[in-house]
């Protein structure tokens, strides 16, 4: 009889995990509480995968020899409660997809800039003519790619929530950015948790393999401490010092690995900022440890274009800048933002707190920002924390009316910065829902 797996969770991964399962001789049964996008129904009915909405069926689901979950689903749901008391083993796909390739694993996690760190390490690879997959939380599924479209490389961004159910998955090359509070909601407000949570992309790594992180990262630097990893290090600092392998001197960025240095001006890279100056340097180190030509490295750090709501230029509306940063679903990623913008600011924050401390931000929206507006059901915590540190305060419980109030505050020279600190979930969708409309009603203006 063949193995049953259940997969809980009928998204991008868990359509993909199930679709890979079956290929591989497995039972399998879909289960999503919340309602199936037509596409992955699609999927699924085409695979001819049997499967469930709206609801968790115990009786077809207690009886998993294993179980793939969803990363968007919480270790106190009540269905997973019951697995765990049952002893049924869970992982991620990531997990699982991993069992059934022996392809180059480029992995990227942190708090802030995995996204275009992965994209822009994937930009690179593909430039230099290599067969790459984009997985984990961008492109497509890393089991689907592995069953129906296999490539021989990929470059994979990874949550903490995926990096959780991961035990025997290992990273050829490990990139982590930073670590600062992000998601406690999901780790019982434990930022210890949390960062041993990010940790876990070094796990099983040898030393042939790589781990590439920022080397001023307090909780990184205490994580290496704890958990010694095994794999090569390449450190990178915006400073050269002691075992610094990525760093920037006289105007150059500079990159040493065990298969050269590489040397290129600091200007000519396409992505503006310090944060963006870290992940050109990690993305760099992990190219030249793929052993990418120094030129096919110089090219793609030159011509990037960035990704899509991460402190995305909208347009210019009577001499006000407008710029999506919907990505910033955390404070951390406020505060590059904030530092990122030198014109005065109306910031429009706001959403879903996940347990926010706002005080890493105040130094900087007291000296730039001009006006606030909160955009959220419930801005009662924005308010305990703001009020009295900025003239002017607005409520907006709609995007449309959130532009609308930002474009009447801002003054020729100013910039509307959207870049809410929390998640989107009260009033949009997803952050790229937020982000969509919040240019939509910037265009109409």
């Amino acid at each position: 009889m063949n193995a049953r797996i259940v997969i809980l969770g009928a998204g991008e991964s868990g359509v993909g995990a199930a679709v890979l399962a079956q290929k591989k001789g497995f039972d399998v049964f879909v289960s999503d509480f919340s309602s199936i996008k037509p596409e992955y129904k699609k999927t699924l009915d085409e695979h001819e995968i049997e499967w469930e909405e709206g609801t968790h069926t115990e009786e077809k689901i207690l009886n998993a020899d294993e179980i793939v979950k969803s990363p968007g689903i919480p270790d106190n749901a009540p269905v997973i409660r019951k697995i765990t008391g049952k002893m049924i083993p869970v992982i991620s796909e990531i997990e699982f997809a991993g069992r059934y390739t022996d392809s180059k694993m480029i992995c990227i996690t942190g708090s802030n800039g995995k996204t275009t760190t992965t994209m822009l390490t994937y930009h690179i690879l593909k430039n230099a003519g290599l067969d790459a997959g984009l997985a984990g939380n961008v492109g497509s599924s890393l089991a689907l790619q592995v069953a129906e479209n296999p490539h021989p490389y990929y470059v994979v961004e990874l949550s903490s929530f995926q990096l959780d159910n991961m035990y025997d998955f290992k990273a050829d090359v490990a990139v982590l950015l930073n670590i600062t509070p992000d998601h406690l909601d999901r780790y019982h407000y434990n930022f210890q948790e949390y960062a041993a949570s990010k940790f876990r992309i070094v796990r099983n790594q040898t030393t042939d393999d790589a781990f590439i992180f920022w080397n001023d990262d307090p909780a990184i630097k205490e994580g290496i401490g704890k958990f010694h990893p095994k794999a090569t290090l390449y450190p990178f600092s915006e400073s050269p010092g002691p075992g610094v392998k990525g760093y920037v001197r006289n105007g150059n960025i500079v990159m040493e690995t065990l298969k050269g240095i590489y040397i290129m001006d600091r200007d000519l890279l396409s992505l503006k900022g310090t944060h963006n100056m870290y992940n050109s340097l990690a993305s760099g180190i992990a190219a030249k440890v793929m052993d990418i030509r120094d030129e096919k490295i110089r090219a793609s750090l030159s011509d990037f274009c960035g990704v899509e709501h991460r402190l995305e230029m909208v347009t210019r509306v009577k001499g006000v800048d407008y710029i999506n940063d919907s990505k910033a679903t955390n404070v951390n990623s406020c505060w590059y933002a904030l530092q990122s913008v030198n014109t005065p600011l109306v910031l429009i924050l706001g959403g879903t707190d996940k347990g926010n401390d706002y005080s890493e931000i105040e130094p900087l929206v007291r000296k730039k920002v001009r006006a606030l507006i909160f955009l959220g059901v419930d801005n009662s915590r924005l308010h305990a924390f703001f009020d009295g540190k900025v003239s002017q305060i607005e409520d907006a419980i709609s995007m449309e009316e959130a532009v609308d109030k930002a474009y009447k505050v801002a003054v020729k020279g100013d910039t509307v910065l959207l870049s809410p600190c929390c998640a989107s979930f009260d009033l949009f969708k997803n952050y790229e829902d937020r982000g969509e409309q919040f240019k939509t009603c910037v265009r109409n203006l």
